[in-house]
């Protein structure tokens, strides 16, 4: 039986995808220091001034110090090398020592926005035609959410096939969210796609509920779980939960049970490492305590359980770079997704040369 996309060579990384908006980060981490980042290749300072978020090329004009080892005043971010001052447009406005600022006083700077919690950049060349995403999980007053950022030294290529194929959580995941491994394997994949986006959906009916499930929610035994996975290029939204077993429909948007819904925004620092911006949110039983933390913990040992294999698995491609990669029937999501970055990226450079 061939699979989707069967025996394909897995050493190279695709172009950056610059012209769409990335993840840069979450508010609650600008507050009144700034935030040195390299995003797709860009070195760029986050802060928040007195009116909104910026995002700058990190870099003073005047002798070139990182502008992330300066100051956030609230008119802008302050060198800490001879104080130049900029806004959030990357106009020098004020030079200590002499009355006037020279007119080409000045550094690129990167639309930011920042909506649902979430800062989304823009480093392509073309004007951006549309508002970022909107995630409108992090508003829900029905969900608690909580957050953290890790940088991997792998490509966001190899995040994706993480996230992609949810079969490896029997394997690598034993103690939080893991299962039956061959439930895991053996479970339908249903994939679907529309435009760019990516649907992939998998039942398991009648299974036990992994610790971190029991941890939130009172089962009474056996249970069904869903894993329902949406691919956007620049980040992933993964809904997973389970309900008691036989308690309702799995194709009901309004089942009931232990609902988790993560946000996981992959940003490729460059094209072999990469920003993993995460966010967890449940939904709370009435009847127990909040256990939102301890389900952050929970979600946090597992994504370090997957940071340590990912760089493992690139060290190891980086090794015997060149050997081919055989596929089986689950990396059917993570070779349709590589297709559609890939047709993405040729899209791009076809329109720049036209």
């Amino acid at each position: 039986m061939k699979h989707d996309g069967e025996a394909t060579a897995r050493t190279s990384s695709p172009a950056l995808p610059k012209n769409r908006w990335h993840v840069a980060g979450f508010s609650w981490e600008l507050q009144r220091q700034p935030i040195a980042r390299t995003l797709l290749g860009h070195p760029v300072v986050l802060f928040r001034a007195a009116d909104g978020v910026a995002a700058l090329e990190d870099r003073c004009c005047h002798r070139h110090l990182p502008l992330s080892l300066g100051t956030v005043e609230d008119r802008g971010l302050r060198c800490g090398y001879h104080g130049l001052l900029y806004d959030a447009r990357g106009a020098c406005i004020e030079v200590p020592g002499q009355a006037t600022v020279p007119p080409r006083a000045r550094v690129r700077s990167h639309p930011l926005r920042e909506q649902n919690q979430i800062l989304w950049i823009w480093l392509g060349d073309d004007e951006a035609t549309a508002p970022p995403p909107d995630y409108g999980v992090h508003d829900d007053d029905r969900y608690r959410f909580r957050g953290g950022v890790v940088h991997y030294d792998a490509p966001s290529q190899l995040v994706h096939d993480n996230l992609l194929d949810l079969s490896h959580l029997a394997y690598v995941h034993l103690k939080t969210i893991g299962g039956d491994p061959g439930l895991h394997m053996h479970a339908p994949i249903q994939v679907e796609q529309s435009g760019d986006t990516l649907r992939i959906v998998r039942l398991m009916p009648d299974s036990d509920p992994p610790p971190t499930y029991g941890l939130a929610w009172p089962f009474a035994g056996k249970v069904d779980r869903w894993q329902e996975i949406e691919f956007h290029g620049s980040h992933l939204l993964i809904w997973a939960g389970a309900m008691d077993a036989g308690s309702g429909a799995l194709d009901d948007p309004d089942r009931g049970g232990l609902h988790i819904r993560g946000f996981h925004g992959v940003t490729p620092e460059t094209e072999t490492t990469c920003h993993y911006f995460w966010t967890v949110a449940t939904n709370p039983h009435p009847g127990m305590p909040d256990m939102t933390d301890a389900i952050r913990e929970q979600v946090e040992l597992t994504f370090n359980e997957d940071k340590a294999v990912i760089e493992a698995q690139h060290r190891n491609m980086r090794r015997f770079a060149g050997a081919p990669a055989v596929d089986i029937r689950v990396d059917v999501g993570p070779n349709r997704a590589r297709r559609l970055q890939a047709e993405a990226a040729s899209r791009t450079v076809n329109a720049h040369q036209t």
